[in-house]
């Protein structure tokens, strides 16, 4: 793992419950729930996260 601190969007206002965190590993990013934690990540090779950051950024 190359960082191990987790950032949530700047868009999640804490209400809503749709909150997700991400950080940066060696081969991509690690996308988590923030309600659950404690349950396993979805990890992302660096062009699927780089796909799903455009995606959302063009949405």
């Amino acid at each position: 793992m190359m960082n191990e601190h987790w950032k949530k969007s700047t868009y999640s206002n804490g209400t809503g419950g749709n909150c997700v965190e991400a950080r940066a590993t060696t081969q991509g990013a690690a996308v988590r729930d923030t309600q659950n934690r404690g349950l396993a990540e979805l990890s992302l090779p660096n062009a699927e996260w780089s796909a799903l950051l455009h995606a959302l950024r063009t949405r």
